[in-house]
């Protein structure tokens, strides 16, 4: 465990530079103590690294001291295979990149370890899209934001919104690949928002450098805008019947219906599900046709059978 924390210890400093002990410490869950001591035993093993004393001092390598020692294991390396995703590569035009490093990792690797690495790339897929949905294409603009993304520059974005092409200026933070689409997220202002990149339909640079948000967490981020998100959606319950096709089809492959559903005698299952909205929920229990009855409220009842009824004149005889 020690041998595994030294060489840490050294990756870290190569890495980030001037480190003190008590971030180190906090970084392992060690004692202050005990970094001390690590130091000792990296220097006493030829390591060049030195102390500086007083405030905004820390630990730090020789200027110009690379080590070669990647430290992998085996199944760090064969979780670096897997994730590398193809798809999201070839969208950020990464593909050829991501080729090349996984070269250079298989060169590195001891002998007997590549073939294993390799073998968990070729056994595992991720594929990111939902059910009945295809992978997005990636924008023609994606690469050009990754790399504004990488190198904080701002970009000034025309964005097809839900009303109209708007101008604005961005820093942009980071991207999020949800259900097969792109997402930028960037600060405009002292705001923080989200573009679907697919609607980004002109990018230009500005050549001007942006400071990060000092803090800012993107996957912590994202996690609370999709709670903010589905805290403002309208709420709401039905209660319906469905046939076993039907609720196979609500729930998705290799899902169960969330509320207690109460078998009939006809093999038909009533339950209570949650809906955004009445003509939300309309369009999506008409979807499933003859498979799904609903019992209440009657506001929506009523709004499938107008639903029902456009569907049935508009496929009219003669019409």
């Amino acid at each position: 465990m020690r041998a595994s924390r030294l060489l840490s210890i050294l990756m870290l400093l190569q890495l980030r530079g001037r480190l003190t002990a008590e971030t180190l410490a906090a970084e392992f869950e060690v004692s202050v103590r005990t970094i001390y001591r690590d130091i000792d035993q990296l220097s006493a093993a030829g390591v060049p690294v030195y102390a500086d004393r007083g405030p905004g001092g820390g630990f730090a390598l020789l200027d110009g001291y690379r080590t070669r020692l990647t430290g992998l294991t085996a199944p760090e390396a064969e979780a670096l295979f897997l994730a590398g995703l193809p798809g999201p590569a070839a969208d950020l035009g990464l593909s050829e990149t991501m080729a090349a490093a996984q070269l250079k990792l298989l060169s590195a690797l001891p002998a007997g370890w590549g073939a294993d690495a390799r073998r968990v790339g070729e056994a595992f897929h991720l594929d990111p899209a939902d059910w009945y949905r295809r992978h997005e294409p990636a924008a023609p603009l994606l690469p050009k934001v990754a790399r504004a993304i990488w190198a904080r520059r701002r970009l000034s974005v025309e964005y097809e919104s839900w009303e109209r092409l708007v101008t604005r200026v961005i820093d942009p933070l980071g991207l999020v690949l949800k259900a097969g689409a792109w997402y930028l997220v960037a600060r405009v202002g002292e705001d923080v928002r989200t573009y679907r990149v697919s609607a980004i339909q002109g990018c230009s640079d500005l050549d001007e450098t942006f400071e990060r948000p000092a803090g800012f967490d993107l996957a912590a981020w994202w996690a609370q805008s999709l709670d903010r998100f589905e805290a403002s959606l309208p709420k709401g319950e039905a209660r319906i019947r469905l046939s076993a096709y039907g609720a196979r089809r609500l729930t998705g492959p290799g899902q169960t219906l969330a509320a207690v559903a109460v078998p009939g005698d006809d093999g038909w299952l009533e339950v209570t599900v949650p809906v955004e909205g009445l003509d939300t929920a309309a369009v999506q229990f008409l979807a499933l046709g003859r498979h799904v009855e609903v019992l209440a409220p009657p506001e929506l009842r009523a709004r499938l059978r107008e639903l029902a009824a456009d569907v049935a004149a508009r496929h009219a005889p003669n019409s």
